[in-house]
């Protein structure tokens, strides 16, 4: 039985139907009990658990062959990543109590650099989860190609997407959810020993260029990328109600500076199979 947290999100969800579809048992740790009895008809055994509480997760977690975790990435974080911290503490410790077979963690490109950006959060929870005593495995995926949802209102409405990456024709990794999803199901069924840190990213990458292109195409419009200058970037974040948007800014420039990027030391590279076109067009299929 393998016990997965995020089942009801693009990635977990992708894992928990193929390890269903591959005959595995699954139990799906969610938060919402109003989510319990869809979960149940479609297969799954549930267990109700916050991600703070470190008791219900290791109930969770107990008898697992395996378990999938990540870390919800806040968008807005307290200066010190207070939030970030108390879930991976919470994790760490109903994982040591549960002793599950095995661990497979998402995690991203960029994770293992020292400047400080948004996906630090993710570094406490590699630096946490790499002492444990069982089997672990570290998925650092690309960028998600699903963050291009936010363009398709834009694209329809003014053929114009506006683009925090820049210069717009420079590319950097991308992947999309159903290839994650897979690659965490595959790696759960695998056995192996100690630590594991796969590296997993599209068959190409890819440009702010490329993202309005695809959109030109599947739109049949004309559709361009518009650069937010940099210096704009605060005032807009703080206008949409953040509060603390230097951790976000620095996690920007890290990509278009170049120094998030993927380690390439010591890892197992994977490459995605589900190209850009079909990802955005199902973006716009569901969009309406």
């Amino acid at each position: 039985m393998f016990s997965l947290i995020g089942v009801t999100g693009q990635v977990g969800g992708v894992a928990a139907r193929l390890l269903l579809a591959n005959g595995c048992d699954v139990r799906a740790v969610i938060r919402n009990p109003d989510k319990s009895s869809t979960l149940r008809e479609e297969g799954y055994e549930v267990s109700l658990a916050d991600l703070r509480d470190t008791q219900a997760l290791a109930m969770a977690f107990q008898g697992a062959e395996g378990v999938f975790v990540m870390l919800p990435l806040n968008f807005d974080p307290s200066s010190d990543f207070s939030e970030a911290h108390e879930i991976v503490s919470s994790l760490h410790d109903a994982i040591v109590t549960a002793q599950p077979g095995k661990v497979v963690c998402l995690s991203t490109i960029g994770v293992h650099v020292p400047q400080p950006s948004l996906l630090t959060q993710v570094s406490y929870l590699e630096q946490a989860l790499s002492k444990l005593p069982m089997p672990v495995a570290f998925v650092r995926a690309a960028w998600f190609m699903e963050n291009a949802l936010c363009d398709v209102e834009p694209a329809r409405e003014s053929g114009e997407i506006p683009s925090f990456l820049q210069p717009l024709g420079r590319t950097i990794p991308m992947v999309a959810t159903a290839d994650i999803g897979r690659v965490i199901s595959e790696t759960l069924m695998e056995e192996w020993d100690g630590l594991r840190i796969i590296e997993l990213e599209g068959d190409r990458r890819i440009s702010p260029n490329d993202i309005a292109k695809t959109f030109d195409r599947l739109l049949g419009r004309e559709v361009r990328p518009k650069l937010i200058p940099r210096d704009a970037w605060e005032e807009m974040f703080r206008a949409q109600g953040m509060k603390n948007p230097g951790p976000r800014m620095q996690m920007l420039d890290g990509f278009n500076e170049g120094w998030l990027k993927f380690d390439g030391r010591r890892t197992e590279t994977r490459i995605g199979r589900v190209p850009l076109d079909i990802v955005l067009r199902e973006l716009v299929r569901n969009a309406g």
